[in-house]
């Protein structure tokens, strides 16, 4: 079986295009490194040597320090797909930091898009 595509994508071609969304809706870098930073367990730094060192999306999350234990209460469609129903482990990480990406674009308040 053939592994998606997205998995091989640089992470540090990604990101730019989260700041993106987030900003285009009044949001900022730093409420997107935010959501990075608690879904990962990255700290600022080693986000940005993963960035500089321009490894793929499953090095990101592969190499990810801990995933925060709440990810699995991110619920809803992101692309077509129940993120709780997606099988793939990896793809359903990436799917998580996509779903709560759109929810910062979409106004949606820090405390409960880090589901706290």
């Amino acid at each position: 079986m053939e592994t998606p595509r997205i998995f091989h994508m640089p992470f540090s071609s990604i990101y730019p295009l989260y700041i993106k969304k987030a900003e285009k809706k009044g949001r900022t870098r730093k409420e997107v490194d935010e959501i990075i930073l608690w879904l990962t367990g990255y700290d600022t730094n080693s986000l940005q040597q993963q960035i500089e060192k321009e490894v793929s999306v499953e090095a990101f999350f592969r190499q990810a320090p801990q995933m925060n234990p709440n990810a699995s209460l991110i619920k809803g469609v992101i692309c077509g797909y129940r993120v709780e129903e997606i099988e793939d482990e990896l793809m359903r990480q990436i799917r998580y930091l996509d779903k709560l990406i759109d929810e910062l674009a979409k106004g949606r308040v820090m405390e409960k898009i880090l589901r706290k």
